[in-house]
């Protein structure tokens, strides 16, 4: 009787330890399964953790230092691994000797740029999307952009489409798409056309954008530029107010009209919380070697390495870099100026010069050779100095993404 109790008492506390052992059991196996609700939704949003060594410090200017030989860690594709470049850039394939300029990497004073990891920007880029706009050096950028991540990225797993005047790129597994827009003068002009915008004279409507702005809702980053095609002529034919009375407008009064109306747009469309704004200083440009190089009567053609020591070219219009920071101050939301002119005036060796493309098409024999009037002294070989304008680009992403606690 005395042991039929003791297993009557044994019984509940067996019966008890069994459940409890199953229950953790099916916990435990609950966890470890890919199934679950839990790991179903971390794989789908993968939540981006930045790292202190992806930021660089906030008191660092990213933008003040000197370009360094680096054959190591640069360049970061080239023009074979990259199917998406076009004609004008591809300077190696179209006859360029040296290869020098694939290997000057920037390097601030007082920090680091992080390093450059493209599957982090791809999962910072999940499910939105980040926008160029602006001229052709704006499209090389975008091109720099995609080259830089479309390597990691399987194939059938990225598109890449054409639809005037847009050009888009898209990692399909992360829902996001680089994309790039034509608007040389930003508001709207008879140059919107994204192949036919040669015109003999060039007319911009300084006060009209909404048929550009309809484009930009939305989108998570906006990156703007627009400088090279302002400097055509010191005045420019332009309407402000009455679309039927053209007036001539020094080039700094119209660009400041024109950067007034983006700024009105900018406040009144752009939600600080869901989107971030850059601003791309002016590209400079390297058409005099006298500036460099005194005694001289030539332009970038054939030059091989940086301008060492301080240099600020006439290719770059101080006033236009004023009117640019006045009219961000003014602003009532947030917008980054990436202030790449400087280190890029250093840069007299990367442009294209008569490896590239005049009104679409390659240079002839005779074009060649006649540098000093042919040469391209305006836009950019890739891989090259864009790469460093994204590394850049990059970095800010990197430090203003806010981690998940």
């Amino acid at each position: 009787m005395i042991q039929d109790g003791r297993i009557q008492h044994l019984l509940p506390l067996s019966l008890t330890a069994f459940l409890l052992l199953g229950t953790s059991r099916l916990i435990l196996d609950s966890l470890k399964s890919n199934r679950t609700t839990i790991f179903r939704q971390h794989k789908k949003q993968k939540a981006v953790f930045v790292l202190p060594e992806d930021r660089f410090e906030e008191e660092c200017n990213v933008f003040e230092g000197q370009w360094v030989w680096d054959n190591v860690s640069l360049p970061f594709y080239t023009e074979q691994t990259c199917p998406y470049l076009v004609k004008q850039t591809t300077c190696l394939t179209n006859g360029r000797p040296d290869a020098f300029y694939h290997n000057w990497r920037w390097k601030p004073n007082q920090c680091n740029l992080p390093r450059f990891d493209p599957l982090k920007l791809l999962d910072i880029l999940r499910g939105k999307r980040l926008m160029f706009i602006g001229d052709s050096v704006q499209r090389g950028q975008f091109e720099s952009m995609v080259c830089m991540l479309q390597s990691v990225i399987p194939q059938g797993k990225k598109s890449f489409h054409r639809t005037p005047p847009m050009k888009i790129f898209k990692a399909e597994e992360y829902n996001a798409s680089i994309e790039y827009y034509w608007a040389p003068f930003i508001v709207e002009s008879i140059s919107d056309h994204a192949t036919n915008h040669t015109v003999h004279k060039r007319l911009v409507t300084l006060d009209s954008i909404a048929k550009h702005g309809n484009t930009w809702l939305g989108v998570d980053f906006l990156v703007f530029e627009s400088y090279v095609w302002w400097m055509h002529n010191p005045l420019i034919n332009a309407t402000y107010g009455s679309v039927d009375e053209i007036k001539e407008y020094n080039v700094t009064s119209a660009y400041k009209l024109a950067l007034e109306t983006w700024a009105k747009w900018l406040d009144s469309n752009i939600n600080p919380l869901k989107q971030k704004v850059f601003f791309m200083s002016m590209s400079p440009t390297h058409l005099w070697s006298w500036e460099w190089r005194p005694g001289s009567d030539e332009n970038c053609f054939n030059e091989s390495y940086p301008i060492e020591g301080p240099y600020w070219g006439t290719g770059s219009n101080l006033k236009i870099m004023k009117i640019v920071a006045d009219v961000l101050l003014q602003l009532k939301i947030n917008v980054t100026l990436l202030n790449i002119t400087q280190l890029s005036e250093y840069r007299k060796d990367a442009h294209t010069t008569i490896y590239g493309e005049r009104k679409g098409k390659l240079l002839t024999k005779e074009q060649r050779s006649d540098p000093k009037n042919f040469a391209d002294c305006i836009h950019w070989c890739l891989p090259g100095v864009p790469d460093t304008w994204n590394h850049i680009l990059y970095s800010y992403l990197m430090r203003d993404h806010r981690n998940f606690s």
